[in-house]
């Protein structure tokens, strides 16, 4: 069983930075992402790094403004988040893929989740 534990979100105003972290309880050698959800809104697809390489995909909408990364030897993935906007306010979650190299943005193709941390942009 694997557990994710997200931290690092917050209260910040629009142009600030901040950096979520979340950490595997156990080894990820798969695809790891990002996803959030609005208030009111579906769950979408933020970022995902490869499980081996270092290759990223981002949403058009964070693209060149948030860079996903990890760190295998702690087990970890962030998300760093710049030059923020108020409609990222959202529930950010950690999710762990179920097949490698695929750097997918569909829900269904991760199979362990995080519970999530608030982030929230004042304009």
């Amino acid at each position: 069983q694997v557990q994710l534990v997200e931290s690092g979100g917050g209260l910040v105003q629009a142009g600030d930075s901040l950096r979520l972290s979340c950490v595997a309880s156990g080894r990820t050698f798969v695809d790891m992402a990002w996803f959030r959800q609005a208030p009111g809104k579906e769950r979408e697809f933020v970022a995902t790094v490869k499980w081996i390489g270092g290759n990223t995909r981002y949403a058009d909408s964070v693209k060149g403004r948030f860079t996903i990364s990890r760190d295998d030897g702690k087990n970890t993935v962030y998300l760093q988040m710049n030059s923020l906007k108020p409609e990222d306010t959202a529930v950010y979650y950690c999710a762990r893929s179920s097949s490698r190299g695929r750097l997918s943005s569909f829900e269904y193709e991760y199979d362990y989740w995080g519970q999530g941390t608030q982030v929230t942009v004042s304009s």
